[in-house]
């Protein structure tokens, strides 16, 4: 992933020091297991965990040189610690295949990036949440079809968003628990030169709960349910950075990215002010969605094992995770600082003449004994005219002049219809609903 869209602590988790200290741990672990079953001496562990105690600096550099020669990243690691701990690095990889190492490392890297993003998405479920009760009742106009519907509050926009990514953590967790799984069961998965006792003790040590059956791998379900949910974070995201973008439009500004002093917008007109953050996250968005389609793809592995789906996890496992938790603090970010604009809310609800009351008053007339037909008919030819005056004509004005609508609700009675409060009687109800009494 490029350092542009990175921050240090995911992909701290992706780097060669990370991945080799992992393998490491996971063989030293296993050794330790060996030990106590009998199968190699107590004493070979100890030599590995005392040279690991001495903090050694891991060679990612070796490791490299003696892979170009073995063309085997896991048995040049091997070779690179034996080099450094002596005889006893022999009873290493006792009866395990590099898979063992592999599958269970990425767990743990995927494991240990969840975590980060499940952070990510609690910051941003604060900060929706504040947003979304300093703007309980700031009235705005609903949208279909991107044309003023009915009023709803600003509020709820952000509670909206807060439960989305509220389901998007408990997806998240899910595909968490799900990807965390060890195996250490030796070629083909059968257990025949390895103990299964030995599995068990590495997945405690690491935290991992144990693969059922893991043939050679452990299923790639696992990882393109977990690849899939990342992709459904992701277009939460890009709904909510879709929302902003729609309502920085000059026409709309309603609300807008934070412009920072001394920023600029536009390298040839100085006057712009643009929301390239938003756009940014819609991007991003669609890269960690593409990475979805790839974990799906390798489900489908030969018989037991074959490593067509090596490549694609050495991609998509940093890029798809570094990716996310850049986008996740950044729209944080954004909701954090951004900026409403009540007062244009209020000016864009009022432009159109008060169309915006007239299924209230549509329902009032078949209150009144009209057929829902004709109620309809008489709402839409005084509001189509109200439309093409584009707002400079009153609906309640041509209703109260209308005399077939006159013959069934009172001036007075119309004037209660295009009251603003009547829209936002159950916010509070809603608001009990997704955040709790």
């Amino acid at each position: 992933m490029i350092p542009r869209y990175s921050r240090p602590e995911m992909t701290a988790i992706w780097s060669s020091e990370t991945r080799y200290a992992i393998w490491f741990e996971i063989e030293a672990h296993a050794t330790d297991a060996l030990a106590e079953l009998g199968v190699v001496p107590k004493s070979a562990a100890k030599s590995l965990w005392d040279w690991w105690a001495t903090k050694p600096a891991i060679d990612v550099a070796a490791i490299d040189a003696i892979e170009a020669v073995t063309k085997h990243d896991v048995i040049a690691f091997l070779t690179w610690v034996a080099e450094n701990v002596g005889e006893d690095a022999r009873f290493m990889h006792q009866g395990m295949t590099s898979s063992d190492v592999l599958d269970t490392c990425l767990a743990v890297q995927l494991a240990r990036a969840s975590d980060l993003l499940l952070a990510d998405l609690d910051a941003l479920l604060a900060v929706l949440k504040r947003r979304a009760i300093e703007h309980k009742l700031t009235p705005t106009i609903g949208r279909s079809h991107g044309i003023h519907a009915e009023p709803v509050t600003f509020g709820l926009k952000m509670a909206e968003a807060y439960a989305e990514f509220a389901r998007c953590r408990t997806r998240l967790e899910a595909a968490r628990a799900e990807i965390a799984t060890c195996a250490i069961s030796g070629a083909v998965g059968t257990f025949a030169n390895i103990d299964p006792r030995v599995e068990q003790h590495v997945a405690d040590k690491l935290d991992l709960a144990v693969e059922p059956v893991s043939t050679q791998v452990i299923p790639r379900d696992r990882h393109a349910m977990f690849f899939a949910t990342l992709g459904v974070i992701a277009s939460s995201i890009e709904r909510l950075a879709v929302e902003v973008r729609h309502l920085q439009r000059t026409e709309v500004l309603e609300a807008e990215e934070y412009f920072s002093p001394g920023q600029k917008g536009s390298s040839a007109m100085p006057h712009k002010r643009n929301p390239v953050l938003t756009e940014n996250l819609t991007g991003l968005a669609r890269m960690v969605r593409a990475y979805a389609l790839p974990a799906m793809e390798n489900v489908a592995l030969w018989h037991e094992r074959d490593i067509s789906h090596s490549s694609v996890e050495r991609y998509i496992g940093p890029d798809a995770t570094i990716t996310l938790d850049f986008a996740l603090a950044r729209l944080t970010g954004v909701v954090d600082k951004l900026l409403v604009y009540p007062a244009r809310m209020q000016k864009n609800m009022d432009r159109m003449g008060g169309l915006i009351h007239s299924q209230r008053v549509l329902l009032a007339l078949t209150q009144a004994g009209v057929s829902r037909e004709d109620s309809y008919r008489l709402v839409q030819r005084n509001a189509m005219r109200v439309w093409e005056s584009d707002g400079a004509l009153s609906l309640l004005d041509l209703l109260k002049a209308d005399e077939e609508v006159g013959a069934r609700l009172s001036a007075a009675e119309l004037e209660v219809l295009f009251d603003l409060d009547y829209h936002l009687k159950h916010v509070d109800s809603i608001f009990a609903r997704v955040f709790g009494a």
